[in-house]
This record gives structure tokens, sequence and C-alpha cells, in this order.
């Protein structure tokens, strides 16, 4: 093998195929089996073997060179939605949001609602404020607040009451989930929804079948984690054990006051939790600038991954986030294709690299003075004051004592 990494020429009409496939299936988090059968199924297509855990989540271990399994990329299948709160006495329906995202791009959206009982049974509708009619309300429209208690779900059926919603099987708890409505535009947009997830998801099948296609050898065995909990804290919280470095992929903020891009790959310096893993995230700035992978940085100071779902739970690994450009999150969301394949071709060159510090990475502990240093500032040289400098004192009890025994003599 090569120790060159090889940079792949991105099958884009399958990447966007699959992308295309993934968002027009429902899979708001708490109902994701379709999704996840369909992910299974693609997986399976490329001669991979898939497994789930208890909880429901999709694992795949590519083979490397390693026995155990050093890597990881993870990133989450589940989307944004509804969930049914209220019969009401109109015939419409109350809901709450599944996930963090605002009435205001509920409202006009088209839904799936999926009954379980007696028989279940899918029913289209449309959200919308309660005050939906010009011709009845006027000026009414546009002063009626924003938020889930100001719209409700109109479903598509002849039926007038909460009587007549319960007939049809509707109960408290059923599932809503958002059409997706997607679009590829002549330019290389992919406009829809539910972009938040699944262009991860078919980044990371896109870097799976290059790597089965041009049948690269890994130097580390790989773990694709997918997800189906993330939009509601949960994230890889379990089956990431052991694993030297891991890698979510997500969306970058593009927004004013931002600095990510729609066309190349974002590196997320931090997020909400904290900063990412300084050496892994320059590592992969170093990889993207050697071959020429438009990339930038930036930080996101009202965003969490499943990085932070793993870290939490007590990943021991280096973490980092690459993430595709994504105008409007959590909203009707954009993203040009050349962006998806970017993370593609960057992903694919990292599982062909050396661990960040190989020696040290292969080891659950080591020795201090052995620990990885590079990059880091210089240390920094011993202070000299430019006057008398200032006493050291205790202070106790909110007095000032005497200098205390142990002060530097100056």
């Amino acid at each position: 093998m090569s120790s060159t990494p090889i940079k792949p020429e991105v099958d884009r009409r399958w990447l966007v195929d699959v992308l295309l496939q993934l968002v027009q299936t429902p899979s708001p988090s708490g109902r994701t089996d379709a999704v996840m059968q369909l992910i299974g199924d693609l997986l399976t297509e490329m001669g991979v073997q898939t497994q789930l855990t208890r909880r429901g989540a999709l694992i795949v271990d590519l083979p490397g060179r390693s026995e155990t399994v050093d890597r990881a990329l993870v990133v989450h299948a589940d989307t944004l939605g509804c969930m049914v709160s209220r019969i009401k006495d109109n015939g419409r329906l109350s809901v709450i949001p599944v996930g963090t995202w605002s009435a205001r791009f509920a409202e006009g959206a088209r839904v799936r609602i999926f009954t379980e009982d007696p028989k279940p049974a899918v029913f289209t509708g449309t959200i919308l404020p309660l005050k939906a009619s010009g011709h009845a309300f006027n000026d009414e429209i546009d002063t009626q607040p924003v938020s889930w208690d100001n719209v409700e779900v109109r479903v598509d059926a002849r039926v007038g009451d909460a009587q007549g919603l319960h007939d049809l099987g509707f109960q408290i708890g059923d599932t809503v989930a958002v059409m997706a409505n997607p679009e590829v535009t002549p330019e290389g947009f992919i406009v829809s929804r539910h972009l938040d997830g699944k262009a991860g998801v078919a980044a990371a099948l896109s870097v799976v079948k290059t790597i089965q296609d041009l049948k690269i050898e890994l130097p580390y065995r790989t773990r694709l984690m997918v997800t189906i909990a993330e939009e509601v804290g949960h994230g890889a919280t379990h089956g990431l054990e052991g694993v030297s470095e891991m890698i979510s992929v997500d969306n970058a903020v593009c927004a004013p006051g931002q600095n990510s891009i729609e066309h190349g790959v974002t590196i997320p310096m931090a997020d909400q939790v904290g900063p990412f893993e300084y050496h892994l995230t320059r590592k992969l700035l170093r990889l993207a600038d050697e071959h020429e992978i438009a990339c930038v940085r930036d930080t996101f100071p009202y965003y969490r991954s499943d990085v932070a779902a793993a870290i939490e739970a007590g990943a021991e690994s280096r973490a980092a986030l690459v993430a595709f450009g994504l105008d409007a999150s959590h909203g009707w969301e954009r993203t040009e294709i050349d962006s998806v394949a970017a993370v593609v071709e960057l992903l694919t060159l990292w599982l062909q690299t050396p661990l960040t510090f190989a020696k040290w990475d292969e080891t659950e502990v080591g020795d201090l003075k052995e620990f990885p240093s590079q990059h880091q500032p210089a240390p920094v040289e011993e202070a000299t004051w430019a006057e008398e400098p200032p006493q050291l004192y205790t202070r106790v009890m909110g007095r000032e004592t005497e200098p205390a025994e142990d002060a530097p003599e100056h």
C-alpha cells in the first residue's frame, strides 16, 4: 500500500441519488426505523456487513491493518419533526417540536402523520397558523405570534371534530414527519429540509463506497456509526469504546457573522460545548490544504453534535467535526454538491493516514514526557518586572495578612 493517501474521484451522481432517497424517507427522532433500513440496504449492496445496537444505532466496521477499532466516523440519520400533543375539538392537531426548531419554519409545511391503532396508517396534512385565512382574519394574520402554541395540523381527511380524529385512529404521541420537498438546481445547489444529518449520512456512505470501489487498504480498522437521536441531544452515547480518533460529520453554519462556506468543507474549532481536539483539527486543515480542498475554520456558539454526546458519555478519543456548508439550518436548508463531495474527499484522505500521534494514540495511557506537544506554543519566558513587583498577600476572612512565607523574592 502506498504511503501517499489517494484523493478519490467522487461519484456525484450516486451521491446525490442517495441523498435524495435519504431526505425523502421520514425519520424524525423517535421514529427512524425506515431510514435505518434504507441505509442498511445500501451498505449491504456494497458488500458491507451491518449491525444494530440495542438502542438502534447502526454500526459498520471497515477492516484495516489493525485488529482493534482505532477510528470512528459518526453521522446521524434522525431529523427534526413533531409529535401530536392534543386532539382538538375543531378536528385539527396540536403538536410539539421534536428537536430544536422554530415554528416559523413549520408554518406551511406539508407533513405525514403516522397513526398506530387500531390499524397503522399514514395521513398527509399541513401545519398552519391558527389564523390562516386572510379573507377571515385580515391583518390579524400578520400580528399573531410565532410559536408552537399558535400552529395546528390540518389533516387531509373529511373530519371536523375530535371524535372524528379519534375514529380515524389519531392519538397523542403520534409522529408527525415534515416532508423534505427536495430540489436539485442546475447550478449545483440542493435545496431541501433535513439536509442536516442526511447530507452527512450520504457523505459517509460515499466514503464507504469509495473505499470498496478503489479497494483501499486502511491502516486502521474503522467504525462507521449512524446514530438516531442527535437532534434531541443523545447522539453517539455508546458503541465507541476504545476508539482513538473520532470525527463526526454534520452541517456548517452558513449565516451572517459566520465564516462557514457552502461550496467546501468547514472545520469547526469549537461549538457551545467547547474546543474540538487541537491536534486532530489542525491535521484535517493541513490535509485539506495539501490536497487543494476548499476549507475554512469557524466557531459555532449555538451548536452541538454527536461529538459532544460521545465525549460527555465518556469516550476517550481525539474528536473533531467535519462540516458540509448549510444555509438556513433547521429551516429551508441549502447546500452545494461541491461541499458534500469535498467532505467525502477529506474523510477518505483522513482514513488513509496514520493516527495523529500513532505511538501515543494506540495506547490508552502513556508517560507524561512522551505526551504529544507538537504545534503548541513555546514555554513562556520568565517574567521580568519593569517596576517594583506587587507584594503577594493572602486574603483570609476578607483581611489582608502579612506576605506569605513562600512569596517570591525580588
